[in-house]
């Protein structure tokens, strides 16, 4: 016995919308392209919308960018996708583009947090805008003077050269981990800090040595290292070999110094936290990897890239875009414990 396979629905048309809702074509153009505001009642744009979702209605994005001169594209750019935290942004900024029928495309800096070759000559005529990390901001000169909306991702709010910022709020997160450590009776206190000369790693170091400098009998010795867990090992190690009274805490400005920050403490044959405590920041996959688990910071990446997405499509509709921070939160682990009393 035979079958005959069914030839598949045929796929619906901005006509069928337009049916099903009372409206013409014009008015389901208007309303899918998010241009009706003025024009259509909001009423009217919700019942096209309804119609569309029910119809299972999905625009011809390439058609649509033909006629509007537009591509619906923005460029995210970040330093490196070695990174989990920025796999997560673009997450969050994928998530609300596609609600909004735009994609994203993305550069990786191809030398992580160094300088990265000039993606944009080729690629402006078909971008829409630009979301960026601070972090890879030597891959930006090309856009200053470009024409292209910019929206900056934990950056330096005072940047005139950004139509948006998104932040979070990175100083409250370093000073509830100091506040953290103070309570528990920390008073030598190195800072593994970040080599790399952004806006966020300054506001970290700030926060912490105000902090520090509150409290009397309270000391901090800062050390840089590269963003790798081989680098904030060896920066560790040469500050454990230092002459002088150990430190009782480490505070690192990432989960990777982290990481290895706790393998130089136990390369001396010390004990996490025992004898040394350490935090991180971020809340990576890898603080909760290492033993013991850390404590570090939170950070809402995929709020993050929402947020940037958000706020690049504000300023394309001529909408003010929402600059509150974004809240983080002290998540407390294993690393860290009161300081030895001998």
């Amino acid at each position: 016995m035979s079958s005959t396979r069914q030839p598949a629905p045929p796929r619906p048309t901005s006509r069928d919308v337009a049916r099903a809702a009372g409206v013409s074509q014009a008015t389901v153009s208007l309303v899918l392209g998010d241009k009706w505001r003025g024009r259509v009642s909001a009423a009217t744009a919700e019942r096209v919308r309804d119609s569309a979702r029910d119809l299972g209605y999905r625009p011809n994005l390439a058609a649509r960018s033909l006629r509007l001169g537009h591509t619906r594209t923005a460029l995210l750019v970040v330093p490196a996708l070695t990174n989990e935290f920025f796999a997560r942004v673009y997450t969050g900024a994928a998530a609300v583009a596609a609600e909004h029928d735009f994609g994203v495309v993305l550069y990786p800096s191809p030398d992580g947090t160094g300088p990265a070759r000039d993606p944009f000559d080729p690629a402006r005529a078909a971008l829409d805008g630009v979301i960026a990390s601070s972090m890879a901001a030597d891959a930006l000169g090309a856009l200053r003077g470009a024409d292209l909306p910019l929206v900056m991702l934990d950056s330096d709010p005072g940047d005139q050269g950004a139509a948006a910022h998104v932040n979070l709020a990175i100083a409250d997160g370093m000073r509830q981990v100091t506040d953290h450590l103070l309570g528990l009776g920390h008073r030598r206190i190195v800072h593994l800090a970040s080599a790399v000369d952004t806006w966020t790693f300054a506001v970290r170091a700030r926060a912490l040595e105000k902090a520090v400098r509150q409290v009397p009998g309270a000391a901090l010795r800062t050390v840089t290292a590269p963003l790798d867990v081989r680098a904030g090992r060896e920066a560790a190690e040469a500050v454990l070999a230092s002459p002088g009274p150990l430190p009782t805490a480490i505070v690192c400005d990432d989960d990777i110094l982290a990481a290895g920050a706790c393998k130089a403490v136990r390369r001396r044959g010390l004990r996490v936290p025992d004898d040394i405590s350490v935090t991180g920041y971020d809340d990576l996959a890898l603080a909760t990897a290492v033993e013991p688990e850390l404590t570090t910071v939170r950070l809402p990446a995929e709020q993050v890239g929402e947020r940037g997405m958000g706020a690049l499509l504000a300023v394309l509709e001529g909408r003010p875009a929402i600059h509150h921070d974004l809240p983080v939160h002290l998540v407390v682990r294993g690393s860290t414990a009161p300081p030895p009393t001998a």
